[in-house]
């Protein structure tokens, strides 16, 4: 039962976060895009009311025509919508996320003995600090150097690539892009609380109250808000990395994590230069270029032929399906079966405990055990070198169930 209601906490709290997470994404790139889309307004009278620029535009079968004051309409009205919410909650149902599959379970999604041997204990520590010093770093790097953009720029993304580094090296490489993400989601979410929505009170505080409003709240949040939108593409791939373990699994994974994360801001990049009218095709060039390097990188190499027929054409050395089970039993029926010892439930539905089971997942077995050697999570049973090539050779000579 503890397994089933942990299942449900998965499921309510993963859909949760996508919902909230489409909608802060959503609200923020449509308000970089309008930001950027905005044309003075000719008209006299909306001048007079302090009206900087304005879009006219077409949805859902009516007109809408948003306005932007250079600082605010000169009363304010009653009803002012606030967008923080979708900040707020995409962080709160993340971080719940977070602890009930990976710190609930540190043993198994957090630690790779190969990578860093830790307790369960130390792992949760080092995840939480992990979250935590990546805000203080940007923080203070952005109160120092905040005068420059460019020098704001260029550290904050020192400062993530040697995060991933670090990450990459103490925890289990799937933990790591996706704690990585979970750091800029944070600085992504602090960023509203501790300064942009705190320096629009303060702005609307000081119209209320009929005194001159100090600029620096509208250049601090707008910095904080570009540095949110150039973010949103790199968080979306590390919390998506963890479907995918040619990524995350590959040798110099952290530098995986990097060309990718880069090539999201080079994307998002041409995007926002484009929503001003500047249509630079390098920006997504070199971002694609990126990715490709990526897929060269980790693509499987090409098993050696162990064995040759007497004709001497390449045949892979016949495996006892026996051993295939033993394999199966010692190493991965514990996540693997229809009662689990060490998952509440078989890990993304997949069973190994039965002839069937090993035969219709073979394909999984060979891409998950022998090439990329992304299971076990963390090697957490020790499998050795031997019985991944010993895999290799059962799928390459078809996978037989019989001896």
């Amino acid at each position: 039962m503890e397994g089933y209601i942990l299942d449900w906490a998965n499921l309510l709290l993963r859909w949760l976060h996508v919902i909230t997470a489409i909608a802060w994404i959503g609200s923020s790139f449509y308000f970089v895009w309008l930001d950027n889309s905005l044309t003075r307004p000719n008209d006299s009278g909306l001048k007079e009311k302090g009206v900087d620029g304005e879009l006219w535009a077409v949805h859902g079968g009516g007109f809408y025509n948003p306005q932007k004051y250079l600082t605010a309409p000169k009363s304010l009205p009653e009803n002012l919508h606030w967008f923080y919410w979708e900040s707020y909650s995409t962080w709160m149902s993340g971080f719940a996320l977070l602890v009930v599959l990976y710190l609930f379970n540190a043993s198994t999604f957090l630690i790779d003995k190969n990578v860093y041997d830790m307790s369960p204990g130390a792992a949760v520590g080092f995840a939480v600090s992990y979250l935590i010093v990546g805000w203080v770093v940007y923080d203070a790097i952005c109160r120092i150097f905040g005068k420059s953009d460019k020098t704001v720029g260029i550290l904050v993304a020192i400062y993530v690539a040697v995060a991933a580094f670090v990450a990459c090296h103490i925890f289990s490489g799937r933990a790591a892009f996706l704690l990585t993400g979970a750091m800029i989601a944070t600085i992504m979410s602090a960023n509203v609380l501790f300064w942009i929505i705190p320096g629009q009170r303060k702005v609307v505080a000081a119209l209320k109250a009929g005194q001159p409003v100090d600029p620096i709240h509208g250049k601090r949040g707008k910095q904080r808000s570009v540095h949110n939108t150039y973010f949103t593409l790199p968080v979306l791939f590390a919390m998506l990395s963890n479907h995918y373990s040619m990524t995350y699994a590959a040798k110099n994974n952290w530098v995986v994590l990097i060309l990718v994360m880069l090539a999201g801001v080079l994307i998002r990049q041409f995007f926002i230069l484009k929503h001003k009218g500047k249509i630079n095709i390098a920006w997504p060039a070199a971002g694609v270029a990126c990715l490709g390097l990526v897929a060269f990188l980790i693509a499987p190499q090409p098993r050696p032929q162990v064995a040759r027929n007497g004709e001497g054409d390449a045949a892979a050395t016949a495996v006892s399906f026996v051993k295939v089970q033993e394999i199966m039993n010692t190493r991965c029926v514990q996540c693997h079966a229809e009662q689990p010892k060490m998952m509440p439930t078989a890990a993304k539905g997949i069973k190994l405990d039965s002839v069937d089971g090993i035969k219709s997942h073979a394909q999984l077995i060979y891409q998950q055990a022998v090439q990329q050697k992304a299971m076990p999570l963390g090697n957490v049973t020790q499998i050795t070198d031997d019985e991944r090539a010993l895999l290799g050779q059962w799928f390459e000579g078809g996978a037989k169930t019989t001896n």
